[in-house]
């Protein structure tokens, strides 16, 4: 067990220890509350004991083998792993300014660098306008009837276009060091969004990847990882998903 409030100690430690170590403790103000001395119901612990219980989890374990001879579970507060992995994680702090994370070159952003976009209310006028653009007339969006019916209970509106509405959101139109959309991950739809319902978008950088030249001549860039958040007019989160960014590099791999 590491007690500490500082995250650039933690790292360090944590980079110099987890070879020796199946299992690091992490406590600090955020955490220390929750710990029990042994595990801690913190949802980001992988954690067992020897045999049975979880694998040897903290003996480092069979699985140790193969992941490069050694496999550790570090616990902390979401913010405190966020600074040792170096990658956002859901419930870490994030990082808002004036400039649209769009604006920003692969090596000025930062994980945990967060956009919360203004608010958009969502009407049957919309679900009919994609049922017509998509020709997705699916019962649930266009059929009232039937949709009363279902477990919706009323009319719902269409998943992808929940998604188009969110990019509108957080979306920065203009030319800049964003090139292209390289892809999406894990998408799950976790409430149903009804006429009337307002939603609102948090997006955040979650990781950032190089992507090295192979000539001169090819573009410096990278791909951003961005969490993207749903919300509706509750605060409940109604849909979750990342996406991929390619984004220009100020400084290639190639000297100038």
């Amino acid at each position: 067990t590491l007690v500490t409030a500082s995250g650039e100690l933690a790292r360090e430690f944590i980079l110099g220890a987890a070879r020796a170590h199946g299992r690091i403790q992490i406590l600090n103000e955020e955490s220390s509350a929750e710990s029990t001395g042994h595990g801690s119901p913190l949802p980001q612990l992988v954690h067992g004991g020897p045999g049975r219980a979880g694998g040897g989890e903290e003996l480092g374990g069979l699985r140790s083998v193969k992941h490069y001879m050694q496999r550790t579970a570090v616990q902390g507060s979401p913010t405190m792993l966020a600074t040792i992995g170096q990658q956002w994680v859901r419930g870490a702090q994030v990082s808002e300014d004036r400039i649209h994370p769009f604006r920003k070159y692969f090596e000025e952003i930062q994980p945990g660098d967060s956009l919360l976009t203004p608010r958009r209310t969502l009407t049957e006028a919309d679900i009919v306008n994609f049922a017509c653009l998509s020709g997705d007339h699916f019962y649930a969006h266009m059929d009232k009837i039937a949709a009363a019916e279902s477990i919706f209970g009323e009319r719902v509106v269409h998943g992808y276009f929940l998604i188009s509405a969110a990019a509108e959101l957080f979306v920065d139109a203009g030319v800049g060091p964003v090139i292209a959309n390289y892809g999406m991950e894990n998408l799950r739809f976790i409430e149903p969004v009804k006429p009337g319902d307002t939603i609102q978008v948090r997006l955040t950088c979650k990781r950032k990847t190089v992507k090295r030249q192979r000539s001169a001549d090819e573009k410096a860039t990278g791909v951003v990882e961005w969490a993207v958040e749903i919300f509706n007019q509750h605060q409940q989160a109604v849909a979750l998903y990342s996406i991929l960014t390619l984004v220009a590099r100020q400084q290639g791999d190639f000297p100038a």
